[in-house]
């Protein structure tokens, strides 16, 4: 049986642009299997932010096939892809995206606002979700009381309320300090390591792409480098030791 959770085929995507057709990607081809943790780099006006996209369901390609847990979502109208987001895909952005105002529980209870879920067990969800990002204790604070990286970390929460089988992080750290970048990423890591949860992040700090245990490089719209393991990460290891 198959464990590959991502399979693109020859996926293209054509913006019109006034008058000009700009092409962000030419025939992309990939497999992510379940488990994994990807980084996705490349400068900007790659793809890499496309290739995002259509990952994440929140846009689809112009030609080419996406699979994701082996349905050709690709295929799906605007409602079977907000439910395939809902119900597989948890999202993490530079910005956090966290309402102001608000306590840590109740941004991480969005998900869950406009489900069938009964508010005491909707509360108990979004408690146990702050606990695994270390954040229980913080849970009644409201947004402008917590530092970035606890904002990151609610954001983190949130994204593990529908139990993905997939993590989009988009540039996490970049709005972030070195010793809290690393933070994030022990989390990243952790949610990885032990609850196998298959990561995919867009950065462009080649120090976090090593946190990856697979990188792919996005040149003007192609894959042009794929990267295993260690491989490419020696100078960044040298820094942290």
């Amino acid at each position: 049986m198959s464990n590959t959770l991502i399979q693109l085929e020859n996926l293209t995507k054509v913006y019109q642009v006034g008058e000009t057709e700009v092409q962000a990607l030419r025939g992309v081809s990939y497999k992510v299997e379940a488990g994994e943790f990807l980084a996705i780099m490349g400068p900007s006006g790659s793809g890499k932010s496309t290739l995002m996209n259509i990952i994440g369901c929140l846009d689809r390609p112009t030609s080419g096939k996406y699979y994701l847990e082996g349905e050709e979502v690709s295929t799906f109208d605007k409602n079977r892809l907000a439910r395939i987001r809902n119900q597989k895909i948890g999202f993490v952005f530079q910005t956090f995206n966290l309402l102001p105002r608000t306590t840590a529980l109740e941004n991480v209870e969005l998900p869950l606002l406009y489900s069938d879920v009964h508010p005491k067990d909707r509360t108990e969800i979004a408690l146990r979700a702050l606990d695994t990002v270390g954040l229980k204790e913080r849970a009644y604070h409201k947004t402008n009381q917590l530092s970035g990286g606890e904002q990151q970390r609610i954001a983190i929460g949130r994204a593990l309320l529908n139990n993905p089988s997939l993590i989009l992080a988009d540039e996490p750290t970049g709005n972030l300090d070195t010793k809290t970048s690393a933070e994030i990423m022990s989390i990243f890591t952790r949610l990885n390591e032990e609850k196998k949860i298959t990561m995919v992040m867009v950065t462009h700090e080649p120090d976090i792409a090593c946190y990856a245990r697979k990188r792919i490089y996005i040149r003007d719209g192609k894959i042009i480098r794929e990267e295993l393991g260690r491989e490419g990460c020696e100078e960044h290891l040298k820094k942290e030791q």
